[in-house]
């Protein structure tokens, strides 16, 4: 059973997101009203993921991601975020925060985002030692516009990219949100043409869209081409899909106001967590760099300065 800590300084809302996360997971749900009181709850027992909102008295939300990451970096943590709070949430994802949920929209993304932590979050032994000893690898793949093959993908470059010196293991599980956001947009957005407003709009009717078009041509002939190169000292992704692609200058030059939903959130993620995001002219393939992390100066102990 997972254990999970819903922060909130609303009464209302924390009620809302633990019923939803007891709703959808065989978990149990703690509950703190403001930021100093979940480190005291962390700290006491830690929980498997923190779900937190932005704006509250004394210790915000963007503080907390900083305290947890400190102390406790292998406890992910996922934003809810009001309108008008995108700028802060831009910054607690670049400081460590795993992913972010609307507040407005949490009924219908917040069991999906929670999945996709937990999911990254398994650490089987023996091959995590393995893939500690990996010096590169680099392959290439050709996906269907299948969902479930798409999680499996990100699951096997999340093990490869154990290779990577990254900062900690939260790092790891950031840098597979961002590439499960990039194949989800090459698949929906790009081989479907399934517009972003319907995902944000109507839920049902994505997914039924979904289904649809998975069996019409010429959707569902189109392939999604995924090429990565992971060594110690960066990891590229390049994925590319065959649909006529968009423009995404805006996505890619400006914050978080029209991240809400669809591309606009998925690029905002990319953009957060990897050093390099570049999107060709025709805006069907995206490139994402991810580079070492840099280590600590050490001190000279054997000759201090004067």
């Amino acid at each position: 059973m997972h254990s999970m800590l819903v922060v909130d300084d609303s009464a209302v809302d924390r009620r809302l997101a633990g019923g939803l996360l007891q709703r959808e997971f065989d978990c149990e749900v703690r509950y703190a009203e403001d930021g100093r009181s979940a480190l005291r709850a962390v700290a006491e027992r830690l929980p498997d993921l923190v779900l937190t909102d932005l704006q509250m008295p004394d210790l915000n939300g963007l503080e907390l991601v900083a305290a947890i990451k400190a102390d406790y970096p292998l406890v992910p943590v996922i934003l809810m975020t009001a309108r008008g709070s995108e700028d802060i949430a831009a910054r607690a994802l670049r400081g460590g925060a795993v992913s972010y949920v609307p507040k407005r929209r949490l009924a219908e993304d917040l069991a999906p985002t929670v999945v996709r932590v937990l999911d990254a979050a398994i650490d089987p032994r023996s091959l995590t030692r393995l893939m500690h000893a990996l010096e590169s690898s680099e392959s290439s793949f050709v996906l269907r516009n299948d969902p479930a093959q798409i999680r499996t993908l990100v699951r096997h470059l999340q093990e490869v990219l154990r290779c990577l010196p990254l900062s900690d293991e939260t790092e790891r599980l950031r840098v597979g949100v961002a590439l499960e956001e990039a194949l989800e947009n090459a698949c929906y957005h790009g081989s479907l043409e399934i517009g972003a407003a319907l995902g944000a709009r109507d839920r049902r009717s994505f997914e039924e869209q979904v289904r649809s078009r998975m069996l019409e041509l010429p959707y569902a002939s189109r392939r999604i081409h995924v090429h990565a190169k992971v060594n110690r000292q960066e990891a590229v992704f390049v994925i590319r899909d065959q649909g006529p692609g968009f423009d995404a200058t805006p996505h890619l030059t400006g914050g978080l106001a029209d991240g809400d939903g669809g591309a606009g959130r998925g690029i905002v993620l990319m953009r957060a967590v990897m050093d390099e995001v570049i999107y060709n002219a025709a805006g069907n393939e995206v490139t994402m760099i991810k580079r070492r992390a840099q280590e600590e100066p050490k001190e000279n102990t054997l000759n201090p300065a004067p």
